[in-house]
């Protein structure tokens, strides 16, 4: 894995840091997208300049403006004039009940979880291409199964899981893209304590994940999976097992 460049969106904190850790520890260069974290992404991108030096940067963009994916994806190939690995991590979450979800908010969720990573990956292929990389998308078991006063969020993970298979299909054989769908990981801020009881109790492990669990899983995906690509990997304990 050494000298491999990984790009990976919203990974200035939670998950996204997570994951560029563990794959700075394994050799890789990492390319910290942010949208309005900047002291997140400066923190993130000194501690792994410390340990190794010129092996981090940040690229700062909002996915849902015009030109954004391309000036993510030229960022991340100046940095060592080479991409290996995409990560679609950023994602827009919160609840959109049917009777109050407006069109901003419609618009938002299906940019940030399904039109970016698709535009990212089309600016990204060509370098990716070249260097016989990988896509790693993270959707949700709630693309899967819908959560409930989440629609447009459930919806909008549901097109991302059929685009991790569509786009299996279209850059392959040079490209490998699968996707990570994570059950309780990081709870929301907003959640109250009862409705975690309640998930942890239909979660057959009977506990919450850590983002760790993860970062493993994409290291799986770029470092031990050469053979596999348009799968999803489902990291929840179980709980997926529930109807």
């Amino acid at each position: 894995m050494p000298n491999k460049t990984v790009l990976i969106t919203g990974a200035a904190g939670r998950i996204g840091a997570v994951i560029a850790r563990l794959l700075h520890a394994e050799t890789m260069d990492i390319v910290i997208h942010y949208r309005h974290s900047a002291a997140g992404a400066a923190a993130l991108v000194r501690e792994l300049n410390q340990i190794r030096p010129r092996s981090a940067t940040a690229v700062q963009a909002d996915l849902v403006k015009p030109g954004a994916t391309t000036h993510i994806i030229a960022s991340a190939v100046t940095f060592n004039n080479r991409l290996d690995v995409l990560i679609n991590n950023a994602s827009s979450f919160y609840p959109t009940p049917v009777v109050t979800t407006t069109e901003e908010q419609w618009q938002d969720l299906i940019d940030t979880n399904m039109k970016a990573p698709f535009f990212l990956a089309q600016q990204a292929a060509p370098h990716l291409r070249t260097q016989s990389g990988c896509i790693i998308n993270i959707t949700d078991i709630h693309g899967q199964r819908p959560l409930r006063t989440y629609p447009v969020y459930s919806a909008a993970k549901a097109g991302l899981v059929m685009l991790t298979q569509a786009l299996a299909k279209e850059l392959a054989p040079e490209i490998r893209v699968n996707g990570i769908a994570p059950g309780a990981i990081l709870w929301p801020e907003e959640l109250a304590q009862e409705v975690k009881d309640k998930i942890l109790s239909r979660t057959v492990l009977g506990y919450k994940g850590e983002p760790a669990d993860i970062a493993r899983a994409v290291k799986f995906l770029i470092e031990d999976a050469d053979y596999m690509t348009g799968q999803i990997l489902t990291i929840d304990g179980g709980r997926s097992l529930f109807s």
